[in-house]
């Protein structure tokens, strides 16, 4: 006598558990809710408002950041104490020659003026200040 699946007339089951399925779903939906947040934290910098056009954003592995504490920071990594070092040796920046700034508007200018000038002895040709544009009054 073999074995087979479904009742004892020969049809399939006719009901899906899905028990399985929504204990699955479930389990993820409480990752992402756990992993969101830490997806979105990051540097706290605000730009100076003023007068000029928004500047688009292409690849922000080629932003520093100036934060008003004084931290300088190239993509994700902390180069503080080596920016020059590192704009120096980073070979997309060597390709394309091109860097986005982007300091805090408490940030001090000397902290600002140091990062544009390991851009300049870099080698960067298209250097960007990231500004947050005002807006245009309704008239």
């Amino acid at each position: 006598m073999g074995m087979g699946l479904g009742n004892r007339r020969g049809r399939g089951f006719s009901d899906i558990n899905i028990t399985p399925l929504v204990d699955v779903m479930l389990v993820l939906l409480v990752v992402f809710m756990v992993t969101a947040p830490l997806l979105t934290s990051g540097l706290r910098v605000e730009l100076p408002s003023v007068r000029a056009q928004n500047t688009p954003v292409t690849d922000t592995k080629l932003v520093v950041t100036v934060t008003k504490e004084e931290k300088i920071v190239f993509g994700e990594k902390d180069v503080t104490n080596d920016v020059e070092e590192v704009l120096r040796t980073s070979e997309r920046i060597q390709k394309e020659r091109e860097l986005y700034i982007r300091a805090d508007k408490a940030a001090r200018y000397g902290v600002v003026a140091r990062v544009v000038a390991a851009a300049r002895a870099a080698g960067v040709e298209g250097l960007n200040l990231l500004v947050e544009p005002e807006l245009e009054p309704v008239k």
